[in-house]
C-alpha cells in the first residue's frame, strides 16, 4: 500500500475512534455529538492540521448519501402504532409549515440584511428542515409524551423531501416560467410519486425477505439497506422525491416482522452513526474558520427570525386542524432542531455557484452551532416550564437488542420513576394481556424473579417479555397504571395519548 493511503487510513481511524468516544462525553454534558464532530472536522482542516478541502460538489454528493442512510434508520426505528396518530400533523408541518417558515425567514432576511429575494428565500429554504440526527439524539434522552416525540421525529424524517426540491428550484434560478399552479402540481407529483415508490419498495422488501432463506443472518441487514437505497434511486430516476421514498420504505420494513429483525435494526443504527460522523466531520472540514467571524451577525439575525417567528408561526398554522394545546405547540416550536441537514442543503447553492452562496454556507454553519447549543441545552428545562414532561410515560419503555426471535417477542425495560402510580402496585394487579409478563425486577442493585404478590417500588427496574401481538396493549396498560394506579380502568384511563 502507498504511504499516502496508509496515512489517510491512520487519520481516518483516529478520527472515527475519537468521534465514537465523544458520544459518551457529549451525552454527559447534554450537548449533541454533532457539534463535537463538526469541531473535529474544523480541527483537521486548513486552520488545524492543514488539510485543505473545498469541494462543495463532492460534499453535496457524500452528504446526500449520508442522509439516505440516516433517514432510512429513522424510518426503520419508527413504530407505526406511535407514528399513525401524528402522521397528519407531521405531514402538515413538513409541507405547509415549511412554506410558512421559508416566507417568514425570507422576508426578515431581505429587510434586515438587505439581500435580494432569491438569496433571502434560499436562507429560509435551507433552514426550514429540522434535522433527523439532532432530533433523534436529543429527544430520546428526555421523558416526554409519546405523541410529542413521535411528531418531531416524523417531521424530521419527512420534511427533507420537500425542502430539497425547493432549495434545488431556488438554486437553479427560481420558477421555470410555468404558471404557479404548474409548480405546485410538480411539487405534488414529486412527493406523491416518491411516497408510492417507497411504498412499493417497502412491500417488495417485506415480501422477499419473509420468503427468502438467505444463507447467513448477516445478509438480511444488508438486504434491508439495499431496499431503502433502491427506493431512493428509483424515486430519483422517476424525478420524484427519493428522500420521501427512503423514509416510507424504512417505515414499512421496520414494522414488518422480518427474520433477524433486531440484527437489522442494530446494523442500521451503526451505519447511521457512521454516516453522521462522516457527514459532520466532512462539513466541518469544508468550513473556512477565517470567514466564520463575519457570519456571526447574519447567523444571529436569521436564527432569531427562525426561532422566534418562523418556527412558532409554522407550528401554529400547521396545528390548527389538530388537537394540540398551546403548551405542546410551544415545545414543538422550541424543539425544531437544526443540524447537518441545513449545512448539507447550503452546499447546493454553493455547487450551483449562486451569488452569495459562500456567505450563506458560513451563516448556516455558525447558526447551527449557536442555536443547537442554545436549544438542545434547554430542551429539558423548557419541557418542565411548559408542563409537557411525562415522568411516568412510556418513554421509559424501550426495546432491548436481545431479540427472542423464535418467540416472536420483544424484551422491554421499564423504570418506575418518582411520581409514578406503579409504586405500590402488585405484579398481578398490572393485569397485563396474555402474552406479556414481568420476568425480572432489579431493586437496589439486586435482581429477582417476581411473584404475583410482589409489590413494586419507586426506583425498580422491570424486564417485561411481550409477544409482538400484545406489545402495544401491554404498553398502554402500563401507561394507564402508571398514571392512575391499579384502578386505572375504573377512572376511564386506558393509556392512550390525551390532551393536557
Amino acid at each position: 500500500m502507498t504511504p499516502g493511503l496508509d496515512l489517510a487510513l491512520l487519520l481516518g481511524a483516529a478520527v472515527l475512534l475519537v468521534a465514537v468516544g465523544a458520544v459518551r462525553f457529549s451525552s454527559r454534558l447534554g450537548v449533541p455529538s454533532l457539534l463535537v464532530y463538526l469541531a473535529l472536522g474544523v480541527a483537521i482542516g486548513e486552520s488545524g492540521l492543514g488539510i485543505r478541502f473545498d469541494d462543495a460538489e463532492l460534499t453535496r454528493v457524500l452528504g446526500f448519501c449520508a442522509l439516505i442512510v440516516i433517514i432510512a434508520e429513522g424510518g426503520l426505528s419508527a413504530r407505526w402504532s406511535t407514528l399513525r396518530p401524528v402522521l397528519g400533523l407531521a405531514a402538515t408541518l413538513s409541507t405547509l409549515g415549511v412554506l410558512v417558515s421559508i416566507v417568514v425567514v425570507g422576508v426578515v432576511v431581505h429587510v434586515a440584511l438587505g439581500l435580494d429575494w432569491r438569496l433571502a428565500l434560499l436562507y429560509g429554504a435551507v433552514l426550514s428542515s429540522t434535522d433527523a440526527a439532532a432530533v433523534f439524539a436529543t429527544l430520546r434522552r428526555l421523558r416526554l409524551p409519546p405523541r410529542l416525540v413521535a411528531t418531531l421525529e416524523a417531521e424530521s424524517g419527512m420534511n427533507d423531501a420537500p425542502v430539497v426540491l425547493l432549495v434545488v428550484l431556488l438554486s437553479r434560478g427560481g420558477p421555470t416560467g410555468h404558471p404557479w399552479w404548474f409548480e405546485v402540481l410538480l411539487l405534488g407529483y414529486e412527493l406523491g410519486v416518491g411516497a408510492v415508490v417507497g411504498l412499493l419498495a417497502g412491500l417488495a422488501g417485506r415480501f422477499a425477505l419473509r420468503r427468502a432463506a438467505l444463507p447467513s443472518a448477516g445478509l438480511y441487514p444488508i438486504a434491508v439497506v439495499g431496499f431503502t437505497v433502491l427506493a431512493y434511486a428509483a424515486g430519483a430516476v422517476l424525478h420524484a422525491s427519493g428522500f420521501l421514498a427512503v423514509y416510507v420504505a424504512g417505515v414499512l420494513l421496520g414494522n414488518a416482522r422480518l427474520p433477524h429483525r433486531q440484527a437489522i435494526l442494530g446494523f442500521a443504527d451503526g451505519l447511521a452513526w457512521l454516516a453522521q460522523i462522516g457527514l459532520f466531520v466532512l462539513l466541518g472540514l469544508l468550513a473556512t474558520p477565517s470567514r466564520l467571524g463575519a457570519a456571526v451577525w447574519p447567523a444571529v439575525v436569521t436564527g432569531l427570525a427562525l426561532v422566534l417567528a418562523a418556527r412558532p408561526l409554522s407550528v401554529l398554522v400547521s396545528a390548527l386542524p389538530f388537537r394540540f394545546g398551546l403548551r405542546e405547540q410551544a415545545f414543538l416550536s422550541w424543539a425544531g432542531l437544526r443540524g447537518a441537514v441545513p449545512i448539507v442543503l447550503a452546499t447546493i447553492p454553493l455547487s450551483e455557484r449562486v451569488p452569495g452562496a459562500d456567505r450563506l454556507f458560513d451563516a448556516v454553519f455558525v447558526l447551527v452551532v449557536i442555536f443547537t447549543l442554545l436549544q438542545a441545552g434547554t430542551l429539558a428545562s423548557a419541557a418542565r416550564r411548559l408542563g409537557v414532561t411525562a415522568p411516568a410515560e412510556a418513554t421509559e419503555i424501550r426495546v432491548e437488542t436481545a431479540p427472542l426471535e423464535r418467540m416472536r417477542a420483544d424484551l422491554l425495560q421499564l423504570e418506575v420513576p418518582t411520581g409514578s402510580r406503579l409504586g405500590g402496585v402488585h405484579v398481578d394487579e398490572l393485569r397485563l394481556p396474555v402474552g406479556a409478563a414481568v420476568t425480572l425486577v432489579l431493586r437496589d442493585g439486586v435482581g429477582f424473579v417476581p411473584g404475583p404478590d410482589t409489590r413494586l417500588k419507586v426506583g425498580d427496574s422491570l424486564l417485561i417479555v411481550a409477544t409482538a401481538g400484545v406489545r402495544d396493549a401491554a404498553e398502554r396498560r402500563l401507561r394507564a397504571v402508571s398514571r392512575r394506579g391499579r384502578l386505572a380502568r375504573w377512572f376511564g384511563e386506558y393509556g392512550e395519548d390525551h390532551d393536557d
